[in-house]
């Protein structure tokens, strides 16, 4: 891999590699759940030693980031096809490929991330007149003048939430409201047994900085429409849902338990 460029991201960042890699590695199989053939033409080219990752990555959480990227797929589906020319943004983008799988060919889509980010997936993904790219922080709100045409609008957010603490998102949630009143949003999100579980099967096992340590975790994802009457949530499924129907029973044990206790589960919200 010397002939490749290396990788230098902060420990958080970092973990942006995983569920990239983990597409990636679903794209291959002989009967993928998930086709991204981004995703394995990045990883192909990428400077970084997969080798830690793929030795001790439990297999749980692998099917989890299959099963995240097929919920929003579909959620970001269905609300293209009631506005074709909405706008999705995409709040810590890392190197994610969403854009490439859903596209409408209509719609206008935002990737935001910390400028060390953004300089990276400028190396494998290219902005076009309706997909920008925005350095920034989640927590300012610049980037919200980005935005255009703020009448159909859905932010996703994977992976990103719990490293924060509660009293962060809930300021990140107050300025939804007050910037984009209406807007919907799907996002992933852990119990707190789950955080702690999280941050041991993936963080510790994939060799990654305990700096990346996931914080915030809610036990009942309702407790969101206590933070304001503006906040409405639409959806809650735990991480594997109806999706550990298409694997083998022996399979579908370690799931079950994963969503009895809630390690990670996906929610879709409206806001303002």
């Amino acid at each position: 891999m010397s002939n490749l460029e290396q990788i230098k991201l902060g420990s958080v960042q970092e973990t942006l590699l995983l569920p990239l890699w983990g597409r990636a590695l679903e794209t291959q199989k002989k009967q993928p759940k998930l086709i991204d053939q981004k995703a394995v033409e990045i990883i192909n080219s990428v400077g970084y030693d997969f080798t830690t990752i793929a030795k001790n990555i439990n297999k749980l959480s692998l099917a989890s980031w299959i099963s995240r990227s097929i919920y929003f797929d579909n959620k970001i589906r269905n609300f293209i096809q009631l506005y074709n020319n909405a706008t999705v943004v995409n709040i810590g983008c890392g190197l994610d490929t969403t854009f490439d799988r859903i596209d409408n060919g209509k719609i206008q889509w935002l990737d935001i991330d910390l400028p060390d980010v953004i300089e990276l997936r400028k190396n494998y993904i290219d902005e076009t007149p309706r997909r920008k790219f925005i350095a920034d922080s989640i927590f300012n709100q610049d980037w919200y003048d980005a935005i255009k045409n703020k009448d159909h609008v859905m932010f996703m957010i994977a992976g990103v939430l719990y490293y924060f603490d509660e009293s962060e998102i809930k300021k990140v949630f107050y300025n939804f409201i007050n910037k984009v009143p209406g807007v919907e949003v799907v996002f992933d999100y852990s119990s707190v047994n789950g955080i702690k579980i999280a941050n041991k099967k993936v963080i510790d096992n994939g060799g990654m900085n305990k700096a990346a340590y996931l914080k915030w975790g809610i036990q009942n994802i309702h407790d969101l429409e206590k933070w304001g009457n503006n906040i409405k949530v639409l959806d809650d499924l735990r991480m594997f849902g109806k999706y550990k129907k298409q694997f083998p029973f022996y399979k579908r044990i370690g799931m079950n338990i994963s969503d009895m206790i809630r390690v990670m589960s996906l929610a879709h919200v409206r806001v303002g």
